[in-house]
């Protein structure tokens, strides 16, 4: 799975960014067939330093994207990252009530 981080308006330390790739990598447990993720963080300096996490996972056929804000990273990580789970678990279900051979397909050119 391809993982990119992105930090608006600031410079994210290295930790952050392993951080969040490591959260958006555990996705991989619920659906093995994310082709692609993408995390993205800023923060407010108005509204009392609020951190937002938007993280947008890319399946077949469909886009994933959970938003959260926290006073601090990794809780805004960990809330976007709970949302897009709960996501991923109904599109599994949803595939798996459907004919799987276009996913398989999707697999193959992979």
């Amino acid at each position: 799975m391809n993982t990119k981080v992105t930090s608006r308006h600031f410079k994210a330390h290295e930790t952050l960014n392993e951080y969040a790739e490591q959260a958006v990598e555990g996705l991989s447990r619920y659906y093995d067939g994310i082709l692609k993720a993408e995390v993205v963080l800023s923060f407010e300096k108005v509204r009392n330093s609020m951190k937002k996490a938007e993280v947008t996972v890319k399946v077949y056929n469909a886009v994933l994207m959970g938003l959260a804000e926290a006073d601090q990273f990794e809780k805004a990580i960990d809330a976007a990252v709970a949302k897009v789970q709960v996501q991923l678990k109904k599109y599994k279900e949803r595939m798996h009530a459907h004919d799987r051979s276009k996913v398989r397909k999707v697999r193959e050119k992979e």
